[in-house]
């Protein structure tokens, strides 16, 4: 009984406790709660990619209200993926969060910060699992609302700055999106995505159709923070608390592709996305100048949660390369990448959490020496450094190879350097932290630090062990991958 509610549960439970949490006036009770529900998110999340694995894809009609009149959940190969991907993180990160909040946070707010946490978590799901496009749009909002919270919470009062700048550019990609559905409902009269797919190549010729997917484009590329529409990112990922940075360096931009994916190829479909209109020729480009100029800038940053943001904004631009292939090849990489980028980058961010719990500080003078005094952690990085390098026997290796490929399959070789260049960049800017943590010495006046509470370095390995193993097996996510492209190339016909 309860499994064939499964779809509505992964939504209502962390959404029903979010409040809860406000009640609560320790904080310390609202992180147990959450860290409950974000396992059991997950948990059932293993449990619909298990049906799904099994039965193919599943249509859950909210209140009996069969679709498209009522709002269906839908979750197929992709979305089921995209769950565990989010209530994995979620979950992950959440042992971290008790540390990190008692020393970032101000005691009186961290029921509401563990209440905003719960929000996330659940709008994140609701965008993955929703079949209807205003729906989609509510959770966007959800989620949004409470990831600036979560930013304004952080302890330095340039918190408030980019959280505020984070609002304002939310804002204007959630309208953009928000306009565009609303021209799909004016012209078709539903909101269920599937039947919108099944009606809109009637209508491809007309122009609000062609308006309606260019909002939603640009809409979707300022919350994927695609370049050059990824100003929010840095200030948010630089100020946010550490763990948050972590949990939405793996999961919300993750969304934002989700999004961007199911739109283009599921909604309006691979021939009029990419024929029709020229979304290739717009993103490879962007694409391209994001990897390189997002590496670049990276190098010369010395707080490192600054330099790991626009490293974000370069793999963004690896993700949205393989989307504008439209081949099995390339939605391969992309898949695959989005999928290592979340373990990646996940890791580092819990890195960074580790070092400012134990010296109040992340830039690159603050870890001198730090690879005697904290290995385990600093291990942790020099594994999700490689990672996002590229190298072999790592996550990032694989993904990167299916993006040459892709390239090679269609003779694109600039595409194949700038993939190559984009990986010697981003050695530089690890090698710096590499070399500051294992062969400078601690400033003089330095403290001897101990390794981080195990309840923050456990989840810091265990995303660390996640790119090593997914590196070696790599057709776990490859094989998901490929059953996904497909899935995304077929659309909902």
């Amino acid at each position: 009984m309860i499994a064939a509610h499964l779809p509505a549960l992964q939504i209502v439970v962390p959404l029903i406790s979010a409040p809860l949490c406000a009640l609560i006036p320790s904080g310390r009770v609202a992180w147990a709660l959450t860290t409950l529900v974000a396992w059991l998110a997950l948990a059932m999340a293993v449990m619909l990619l298990i049906q799904v694995s099994d039965g193919g894809p599943l249509s859950y009609a909210m209140g009996g209200w069969a679709p498209p009149w009522g709002i269906e959940y839908r979750i197929d190969r992709l979305s089921a993926l995209m769950l565990v991907l989010v209530a994995g993180i979620g979950a992950v990160v959440t042992p971290a969060l008790y540390h990190n909040v008692i020393r970032e946070v101000a005691v009186d707010r961290q029921p509401l910060f563990f209440t905003a946490y719960l929000l996330a978590l659940a709008g994140f799901l609701g965008i993955v699992i929703t079949g209807d496009a205003f729906n989609l749009y509510v959770f966007l909002e959800i989620s949004s609302l409470a990831s600036y919270t979560l930013v304004a919470m952080g302890p330095d009062r340039q918190a408030l700055k980019a959280a505020f700048q984070y609002l304002i550019l939310g804002t204007i990609g959630a309208t953009f999106i928000l306009i565009g559905i609303g021209l799909l409902y004016m012209l078709t009269g539903t909101l269920n995505m599937a039947d919108l797919a099944n009606r809109l190549p009637e209508l491809s010729g007309l122009r609000p159709v062609r308006a309606a997917f260019a909002f939603i484009i640009i809409g979707s590329a300022i919350k994927l923070a695609l370049f050059p529409l990824h100003i929010w990112l840095p200030n948010a990922y630089s100020f946010a608390p550490s763990v948050v940075a972590a949990f939405m360096a793996a999961t919300a931009t993750k969304v934002g592709v989700y999004v961007l994916a199911r739109f283009v190829f599921t909604v309006f479909g691979v021939e009029f996305s990419f024929d029709v209109m020229p979304l290739g020729e717009i993103l490879r480009p962007l694409a391209l100048i994001a990897i390189i100029a997002g590496s670049l800038v990276a190098i010369f940053q010395t707080n490192l949660k600054r330099m790991l943001a626009y490293s974000s904004i370069a793999q963004i631009g690896y993700i949205a390369l393989g989307l504008s292939f439209a081949s099995v090849t390339g939605l391969i990489a992309a898949l695959v990448h989005l999928l290592n980028h979340a373990a990646m980058k996940g890791a580092l961010f819990l890195v960074l959490a580790c070092v400012f719990h134990r010296m109040g500080a992340v830039d690159l003078a603050s870890i001198r020496g730090l690879g005697r005094r904290m290995p385990l952690t600093m291990g942790a990085f020099v594994v999700g450094g490689m990672s996002l390098v590229g190298v072999p026997l790592t996550v990032g290796f694989i993904s990167k190879w299916y993006l040459i490929l892709a390239a090679i399959e269609e003779g694109r070789w600039l595409v194949v350097v700038t993939v190559v260049v984009g990986s010697l960049l981003a050695l530089v800017y690890v090698w710096r932290v590499v070399e500051a943590a294992y062969f400078l010495e601690p400033e003089d006046g330095v403290r001897e630090v101990a390794e981080a509470p195990l309840a923050m370095l456990l989840p810091t390995l265990t995303l660390a062990a996640a790119c090593i193993y997914f590196g070696l097996h790599t057709s776990v996510t490859v094989d998901v991958a490929r059953v996904a492209a497909l899935s995304l190339l077929g659309g909902f016909r």
